[in-house]
């Protein structure tokens, strides 16, 4: 270190320069610093504009996955309705071709048979048979109430009619036997001729 006078000024005056300096670089420390905060200050609002962004932009990604959950569950209920019409109409289709198959040689022999029957049932035919199928109900009771019951008792009265025709034939033979009857009997058949012939006359 230089101690001569000139080297004691020189010190002096760079120490001197060196503090009125200091201020000045404490000032642009500051300036920076305010610069750094405030570019600090723009970054964090970017960031919060940022982070607003990608916040509305995970909702609306919340939500398109919330509708594609929604659609591929129709869709998944659809393909399961499809899936069950499918085989359904399988089974419908296989159905109709086991009856197809079955019926087809039938409905060709009963072809000729329904042709023949329309073309010779008439219209009045069609409506009485009609009429007769309507009252099928009321001749099915009456067979079943009036007349089998009649029926069921046929074989107790089959003797009683037996012995009444072997009555009938002893009467027949004791009134042929009687005098004159055969006169008598002619007489009447007589009388009966000249009634149907009068009228005629």
């Amino acid at each position: 270190m230089d101690l001569t006078p000139r080297g004691l000024f020189d010190l002096a005056r760079s120490t001197v320069e060196t503090a009125v300096s200091v201020p000045s670089r404490v000032l642009g420390l500051l300036e920076a610093a305010e610069q750094v905060v405030r570019r600090a200050d723009a970054l964090v609002t970017r960031t919060e504009r940022v982070l607003d962004d990608t916040e509305a932009l995970v909702d609306r990604a919340s939500a398109a996955v919330a509708g594609t959950e929604a659609l591929l569950s129709r869709a998944e209920s659809v393909t399961t309705a499809a899936q069950q019409i499918t085989t359904d109409a399988g089974h419908t289709a296989r159905t109709s071709r086991e009856l197809v198959d079955n019926y087809a040689p039938l409905a060709h022999r009963a072809h000729p048979l329904a042709a023949r029957f329309v073309d010779e049932l008439s219209p009045h035919e069609v409506d009485a048979a009609i009429e007769l199928v309507d009252q099928l109900p009321v001749l099915t009771k009456h067979l079943l109430e009036d007349v089998l019951p009649i029926l069921s008792t046929l074989d107790r009265v089959g003797p009683d009619i037996h012995q009444l025709l072997e009555v009938t034939n002893d009467v027949r033979q004791a009134i042929l036997g009687i005098p004159g009857f055969a006169f008598l009997r002619r007489r009447g058949e007589d009388k009966e001729d000249r009634a149907e012939i009068a009228p005629a006359d």
